[in-house]
């Protein structure tokens, strides 16, 4: 059964960092690039970074330079570093693979199974 789960979430103050995990089951993580996506209320489900073989790769411009991926395949979790965070950074954030297609960094629309997602907030 393919599963995803995410952790790591808190509440942080702005300028702090956070490593939220993915840890996923059911499938092999060593050939599948893991997207990280996040969503605020009333709006859609946001690419944010993707990790595969080649590294990371930035989705979404506001965190380039801020963060970054890693994995760990004998654990079968992805971890997403998080630094500098700012309150628009605030939101669920939520990992997830193209079963189709891989190799592929996902789009939302890719994504058949979606964990529980965690919850970042930073604010002072």
């Amino acid at each position: 059964q393919v599963q995803f789960v995410e952790s790591g979430g808190g509440l942080v103050q702005p300028g702090e960092s956070l490593t939220l995990s993915c840890t996923v089951s059911g499938f092999t993580l060593d050939y599948y690039a893991i997207g990280w996506f996040r969503q605020v209320p009333g709006k859609e489900r946001e690419g944010v970074v993707c990790s595969s073989t080649d590294g990371t790769t930035v989705n979404a411009d506001s965190v380039k330079g801020r963060f970054t991926t890693s994995r760990d395949n004998i654990k079968k979790t992805v971890y997403l570093q998080l630094n500098s965070l700012q309150p628009e950074d605030t939101a669920v954030y939520y990992c997830g693979a193209d079963f189709y297609d891989y190799s592929k960094c996902p789009t939302a629309d890719d994504v058949d199974y979606w964990g529980q997602g965690t919850q970042v907030t930073v604010s002072s």
